[in-house]
């Protein structure tokens, strides 16, 4: 079983256009409306991969409501604890004329103690018999600095890996915990080592925990390191479209793989794929098939040298 956990649940908005063109009015072409959030829209893929995802995290309020009625008619499994805050609205305007996406996120309800305590509770109870545990996104206001690393012992004590895909404060803190893959992008990586080469930058997340780190190296492909050894994964062409739900394709590559006990080459090249098949869709979460079904056979992985830190 693979659980996911979305701590900042969202009902995603996405509205296309013809043409994003700052100061003007638009005339919105299509609009959609679901259930998201990083690991909602991980799960979502998990099940076009044919797993049967539980997942769970805080969600409030009449959008709350509809965020777990989304996904229990997209047929996913979900067990939200509840808060007294309004869960967030996240707002996605999609140019048709070249694919790209201005994203607005929302903040998230404001979560007490109380409230933290009793999905903590809820958390440990949800990941018996977890193989993988994947935990998501950024963290609504009021949680500790450090409940991305709660979550990541609780998890560990259950006998499950851990896949974390989080940023900023978030991401240094838990790192302590020592998760067992973490997927930062570039940008991610600069801001928590303040390190501009990719290489060290990595180096060091491993040095204050991660046991693996799966970084995108841009049109590169993804760049992994393990305790086993390192490899460059790099598509076989670059897409335009929609890259907002890339990385969370990549995720559920990644926790798939783990779920099967893969190797590291399979796992990369599958997530390398995922992401790919993510891109010419209008919203994160869904992947185009028949692209998928063609990277996965021209995606290339090469072994790299072994990493200096283990």
């Amino acid at each position: 079983m693979i659980v996911t956990v979305t701590l900042n649940a969202a009902l995603d908005v996405t509205w296309e256009v013809a043409e994003l063109r700052p100061r003007t009015s638009h005339r919105v072409l299509a609009a959609h409306e679901r259930a998201g959030g990083k690991g909602i829209n991980v799960a979502r893929v998990l099940a076009f991969l044919g797993h049967s995802p539980v997942v769970t995290g805080l969600a409030g309020g009449p959008t709350g409501r509809l965020i777990h009625d989304g996904l229990r008619s997209a047929g996913i499994r979900a067990s939200f604890v509840p808060v007294a805050g309004e869960s967030r609205r996240t707002v996605a305007v999609v140019s048709r004329d070249d694919g790209d996406a201005t994203v607005l996120n929302g903040l998230g309800p404001e979560v007490t103690p109380t409230e933290w305590a009793a999905f903590v509770t809820h958390y440990a109870t949800t990941v018996r018999g977890a193989s993988v545990v994947v935990l998501s996104g950024s963290t609504p206001p009021g949680l500790p600095p450090d409940a991305y690393a709660v979550l990541i012992r609780v998890a560990a004590e259950a006998g499950a890996l851990t896949v974390l895909d989080t940023s900023g404060p978030a991401l240094t803190a838990a790192l302590e915990a020592g998760p067992d893959v973490i997927k930062p992008n570039a940008a991610e990586l600069a801001e928590v080592t303040g390190c501009d080469d990719p290489a060290a930058a990595v180096t060091e997340l491993r040095r204050r925990g991660a046991r693996t780190v799966v970084a995108s190296a841009g049109p590169d492909g993804l760049r992994a390191v393990t305790p086993n050894g390192a490899w460059l994964a790099a598509p076989p062409a670059l897409l335009s479209g929609n890259p907002t739900g890339a990385g969370d394709a990549c995720v559920a590559a990644i926790a798939s793989g783990l779920a099967a006990r893969a190797a590291w080459p399979d796992i990369l090249r599958e997530a390398v794929a995922l992401s790919a098949a993510a891109v010419p869709c209008a919203t994160a979460g869904e992947v185009d098939p028949s692209v998928y079904s063609q990277f996965r056979q021209e995606v290339r992985v090469t072994e790299l040298a072994p990493p200096c830190h283990r």
